[in-house]
């Protein structure tokens, strides 16, 4: 803005002596080139909104893969079981059926012609959200997302789960399926118990 003023001010102080053309042109040019810069700062992704954060999420997404989903990770499949409380196999599994179902989660091009978000962005964001019961803000850190991305995403995933998967895994269990979870339990000294969440990871 002071740059503007500067070039402004510089406008009048020489209105009073004659300009040429290109001069004026010049002069003219440079305001309105640092209005539209000045204006592209305050401006969010519509009229009205703060200016959105750089996340730098490409970044981010390569550093994820790095460090989880590629053969040779960071971190093993140990450290995957933990913080994502299931196995790569059936994460992988459950992503390329939601991606399949739902194309919200596969990586395109955005309006501004950027590669948008990978699918394991989306996918970590929300499991971190169901598994450890983070916020959006918290999540964002990880995965780079903002809230409103990160909470579609938690939405089309649940839709995409119980759709996909209701028929084979969100039943109610058979007689056979009792019986084969009460003989589970009890190889695992604890008879009688079924459905319990204590138990889930033995």
């Amino acid at each position: 803005m002071q740059e503007f003023q500067r070039v402004r001010l510089g406008f009048w102080e020489n209105s009073g002596r004659v300009l040429s053309q290109r001069e004026l042109d010049e002069q003219l040019g440079i305001a309105v080139a640092l209005l539209e810069e000045e204006n592209q700062s305050r401006r969010g992704s519509r009229e009205g909104r703060g200016p959105n954060v750089d996340r730098h999420r490409h970044s981010r997404g390569k550093n994820l893969m790095e460090d989880y989903f590629i053969p040779q990770s960071l971190y093993s499949d140990v450290y995957f079981r933990g913080r994502y409380r299931m196995q790569p196999h059936l994460f992988n599994k459950v992503m390329h059926d939601i991606c399949n179902y739902d194309e919200y989660f596969v990586q395109k091009r955005i309006c501004a012609g950027n590669l948008g978000l990978l699918p394991e962005q989306k996918f970590t964001a929300v499991i971190r959200m169901l598994a450890y019961r983070s916020s959006a803000d918290q999540v964002d850190e990880i995965a780079r997302m903002g809230n409103s991305t990160v909470l579609e995403s938690l939405v089309r995933f649940c839709d995409a789960v119980e759709t996909l998967y209701t028929r084979d895994y969100l039943r109610r269990p058979t007689p056979r399926d009792l019986q084969r979870l009460l003989q589970k339990a009890e190889s695992r000294r604890f008879p009688g118990m079924t459905g319990s969440i204590d138990c889930m990871h033995w």
